[in-house]
């Protein structure tokens, strides 16, 4: 970051003197104010509840510009990234900065296949859950207790060490996903293949059984890793920022990235693909969607149109319409087309594209809509949605909790607050109060 030969000066109605701040710019993207010498200069503190107008770090891992409806890797567009490289190339540019080579991608590839499987032992710790446990509490725990067999690995200082951890967590997390799929079902769990791909490997993992073989369909593969690139990293989003949190304490990678899978299980935060699916079944059929429709319309129904608009994109979310094409792809390899599920969908995707109402709003479906469907048509259940997004995101994860170490200016996370409780008060004797 550069600083500009500008700066802010803040001014005060009760006499104060006013301060002076260097304003920082960024290659792209809005100024920042340093404030850290307000409470210093001033004694008082800044007010944003949901730090949404605040940056809490400076990062060169992904640029969002909501209102052009832009996402960008390391520079890259995502409409790109998502056409022209696979998941793997996308985890070696959000670790390593630059996209590789071929022999790079050859010995990344290979590196992680490596180290796909998990300890033996954790076939035992599952058996401590319930199997209608949710996937979530299942991958918090599991995900958390790597560090119990890692230990070579905890050392947050030693950059080898980071290396090493990060390898592991995108390497294991496909398994550990999959393990809480085949436990819930009672079904044994499948070793990874280390000569498939990362998807390929994932979709057998799931799917396959040791009774014949998995037959890979390159089309709901390909599929599957376009769900990975376009959802492995969202800037500094709430589950992002409480790896930071968790990491600025000098806690192991193990333990920050089970931390942003709590965060992530929020259904606020990772659960807009799973509450659009629920919508539709809710629905029911082609022939109710006017009067559900004529409800979203009224302010007081109550009743809201789950995967369309985004928080972030005011415009229109720049993943979308790679997922629609998926999306179409899918329901076509599959033959699909006709169900009555995903009929219905395409027939809410064209009303709300068309109706006056929805696109006066911007309220244009977005990728959660149509990832949905597609892990839907995939054979993944919905309770394994926001496991599919925390695979995926985990290689945001680890890029941005390692940028974090390695910054010298971070410091541990500690917010304030603007207390409006009691004042010092005496406690008074139990019989007078």
């Amino acid at each position: 970051m550069n600083i500009s030969d500008n700066k802010a000066t803040l001014s005060f109605s009760d006499g104060s003197p006013a301060v002076e701040f260097p304003i920082y710019k960024g290659t792209v993207g809005p100024d920042v104010i340093d404030i850290r010498k307000l409470y210093g200069g001033t004694g008082k503190f800044t007010y944003d509840p949901g730090f949404m107008s605040t940056a809490s770090c400076n990062s060169s891992i992904t640029y969002i510009d909501g209102d052009k409806g832009e996402l960008q890797y390391r520079g890259y567009p995502i409409e790109q990234l998502a056409v022209n490289a696979d998941f793997m190339e996308s985890c070696y540019l959000l670790l390593n900065g630059e996209l590789p080579n071929a022999a790079q991608k050859k010995e990344f590839v290979e590196t992680v296949s490596k180290h796909t499987m998990v300890h033996e032992q954790m076939q035992f710790f599952f058996r401590g859950f319930r199997r209608d446990a949710h996937p979530m509490s299942v991958l918090v725990g599991t995900v958390g207790a790597l560090a119990s067999f890692y230990h070579d690995s905890l050392d947050i200082n030693d950059a080898k060490q980071r290396e090493i951890s990060a390898i592991r967590l995108i390497a294991k997390m496909p398994t550990l996903v999959a393990m809480a799929y085949k436990y819930s079902i009672g079904q044994p769990f499948m070793y990874p293949r280390n000569d498939l791909s990362y998807s390929a490997n994932f979709m057998r993992m799931m799917f396959g059984n040791p009774c014949e073989e998995y037959k890979v369909n390159d089309v709901l593969v390909r599929a599957l890793d376009r769900i990975l690139i376009l959802h492995a990293d969202h800037e500094q989003n709430a589950s992002t920022s409480t790896v930071r949190l968790a990491g600025s304490s000098g806690a192991n990678p193990f333990a920050c990235i089970a931390a942003g899978i709590a965060c992530l299980w929020g259904p606020a935060h990772g659960g807009a693909n799973e509450a659009a699916l629920t919508m539709l079944k809710e629905i029911g059929s082609v022939e109710n969607i006017p009067a559900f429709i004529a409800q979203v319309k009224d302010k007081n129904s109550g009743v809201k149109l789950m995967g369309f608009g985004h928080r972030v994109y005011k415009n229109f979310d720049p993943r979308a319409k790679l997922m629609r094409e998926t999306c179409y792809e899918v329901l076509n390899e599959l033959g699909l087309q006709d169900d009555p599920l995903f009929k219905l969908a395409m027939e809410l995707e064209k009303i709300a594209l068309n109706d006056e109402y929805f696109v006066s709003r911007k309220l244009y479906p977005n990728v959660d809509f149509y990832s949905g469907i597609v892990q839907s048509a995939l054979g993944i259940p919905v309770s394994l949605f926001t496991g599919i997004f925390a695979m995926a995101r985990t290689i945001g994860w680890i890029a941005q909790w390692n940028e974090m170490i390695a910054d010298p200016e971070q410091k541990i996370g500690r917010p304030r607050q603007l207390f409006i409780g009691a004042t010092t008060r005496d406690v008074p004797p139990l019989d007078k109060r």
